[in-house]
């Protein structure tokens, strides 16, 4: 049976998962404000079609070339389907019936089910006991970070709930999919995706939403969609793709933890808001579960007893050969 040794990472994987963190928690700011005046689906269509053309751009200006085989472009099709249009449609259905911090929560259990079906699905990244239990002390920590009284509305509008739990299931196959595209560059593999996922969301906003008969958005929302689709969607996702090729789909999706302490980090810096002791709590925990998952704290713990241990002294003469 083939074994392998979970991937580690190193400084720089971290500060870009921490950015990619940042880039996604801002995008609850931006959604906030474009969800203002546009309907779900339109907000979702209109993000992926400026990121794809922004991507697209760049793609064609640092010269690379997108993928011509149908074997390669079908798969950058699935991949918008796992990572964009089936949770992007699930999470924004499944919070106009469930609050946004019950399906933060929900949205966080993403490294659960990386974790667990990485195991069946890969050979590389297989469920280790360190990764379990980082995965659940992190979970925990998101959980008492937002706040306990989220769990509340836990049980109702069951629907909603199995929505995001969804979302969160397609995003763990999305990564363990994406690893197919470790030979691509990253910007390559993002402008396709979500060419693909701008392609399939046409008919779907066209018939649900008929934006159409909207009135003209004003400037604040079209300044918050900019937002949403250049930097949460653009550019987070060439970090994704940078880290997925490096790091795995467990590590990767760790970012789901870290989204809710960015979010509630930007709300300080931006708007003033106060963080309480369970917030520095949480974040604790979602440390202490990043580190294990990692298993940089298992690998500190072992060190500490051999670091005591020293070698006897010989006292007096050593003893003649004989």
């Amino acid at each position: 049976m083939r074994t392998s040794v979970p991937k580690t990472m190193g400084p720089s994987e971290w500060i870009l998962l921490g950015f990619l963190s940042m880039l996604w928690g801002g995008s609850f700011f931006f959604s906030k404000v474009a969800l203002s005046e546009l309907q779900p689906f339109t907000v979702v269509l209109v993000r992926v079609s400026i990121a794809a053309i922004a991507l697209n751009s760049i793609v064609r200006a640092t010269g690379h070339r997108m993928p011509s085989s149908p074997r390669m472009r079908a798969e950058l099709l699935v991949m918008g389907l796992l990572n964009n249009l089936i949770p992007f449609s699930l999470i924004f259905w499944g919070q106009t019936h469930i609050s946004s911090s019950l399906a933060a929560i929900l949205n966080a259990t993403t490294p659960v089910w990386t974790v667990l079906l990485a195991h069946f699905l890969t050979v590389d990244e297989r469920l280790t006991p360190n990764r379990l239990g980082g995965v659940l002390f992190g979970l925990i920590g998101v959980a008492i970070m937002i706040g306990l009284d989220a769990l509340q509305g836990l049980g109702t509008n069951v629907f909603a709930q199995l929505a995001v739990i969804g979302a969160a299931i397609s995003y763990a196959l999305a990564g363990i999919y994406g690893k197919r595209f470790k030979g691509t560059p990253p910007v390559v593999t993002a402008a396709g995706q979500l060419t693909g996922t701008t392609l399939m969301m046409i008919p779907i906003t066209l018939f649900v939403d008929r934006p159409w008969l909207l009135p003209m958005p004003d400037l604040s929302v079209w300044a918050a969609l900019l937002g949403l689709a250049l930097l949460s969607t653009a550019l987070a996702y060439v970090v994704y793709f940078r880290l997925l090729s490096s790091v795995g789909a467990t590590n990767l999706l760790l970012v789901t933890f870290l989204i809710p302490a960015s979010a509630i980090l930007l709300g300080m810096l931006v708007l003033g808001e106060h963080l309480d002791l369970r917030h520095f709590a949480g974040m604790g925990l979602i440390g202490l579960g990043l580190m294990a998952i990692d298993g940089r704290i298992w690998r500190i713990i072992k060190a500490r007893p051999s670091s005591r241990q020293q070698a006897p002294r010989e006292i007096g003469c050593p003893k003649n050969r004989q």
